[in-house]
């Protein structure tokens, strides 16, 4: 056997086929998709196959049936991220749920990150138009945090950048690091994934003046059909 060959079961390979047409407007929000029986002679395969393929986009929002009518590919467009939205007041149509804060000892990449083992961590959910879009742990150090606004359970008037600012730490940069990886039970439960599907990871540190690290987050978010937007004007 080709160490390159696809070894996934079939019917994930199909799944992925159909999915990359949705993702690149091959087929179109509302289109119809061809019958199962033309799926079947297309990817020369069993009718059973066909339907588990297309049962896996059904969970993960690309497609939708019609009964005795036919399969659909979504209306609901992916959701692009833009990373200004992290940093609006208010972006429109977002909200979160704050599940925890406290003191911790914090992971190895965090404490490299920031300089300090201890930080404060406002672990939160955030939700676009009611539905999951991201879990995010956010790390403060103890040094400047303890004590203060960031510490506490009450929402912050202006978010993490106005308390970090009104403590002498105005956010004025930031690196991301992307990856993607299976999600932990958590993240599956968290953000109500779908069998298979993987996870993009930011890995952020924001930066205030001479350089010093005020933040490092660990954000979350399903990749089935979720992107990230960066814009950059080049002079």
């Amino acid at each position: 056997m080709d160490k390159y060959a696809d070894t996934r079961p079939r019917h994930l390979q199909i799944a992925a086929d159909l999915r990359a047409q949705v993702m690149a407007g091959v087929l179109t929000p509302g289109t119809q998709l061809p019958s199962t029986q033309q799926l079947v002679e297309r990817y020369a395969t069993a009718n059973a196959t066909v339907q588990r393929a297309l049962s896996v986009l059904k969970d993960e929002g690309f497609l939708y049936g019609r009964p005795g009518k036919g399969v659909y590919v979504r209306e609901r467009q992916t959701f692009v991220v833009e990373v200004d939205a992290y940093f609006a007041p208010s972006p429109q149509g977002y909200s979160y749920r704050l599940l925890e804060v406290g003191e911790v000892n914090v992971p190895t990449d965090i404490a490299e990150a920031l300089g300090e083992e201890r930080a404060i961590l406002r672990r939160r959910l955030t939700l676009r138009d009611g539905d999951p879009v991201e879990l995010t742990w956010s790390y403060y150090p103890s040094s400047i945090a303890s004590g203060t606004q960031l510490a506490g359970r009450a929402r912050i008037p202006g978010g993490a950048p106005r308390a970090l600012a009104d403590l002498g730490y105005p956010e004025r940069e930031f690196t991301d690091r992307v990856s993607t990886r299976p999600p932990t039970t958590e993240e599956v439960e968290g953000l109500a994934l779908p069998e298979g599907v993987p996870i993009i990871r930011q890995f952020r540190v924001i930066l205030t003046d001479e350089k010093k690290p005020v933040e490092a987050s660990v954000i979350i978010k399903g990749g089935h059909y979720y992107e990230l937007q960066y814009h950059q004007v080049v002079d």
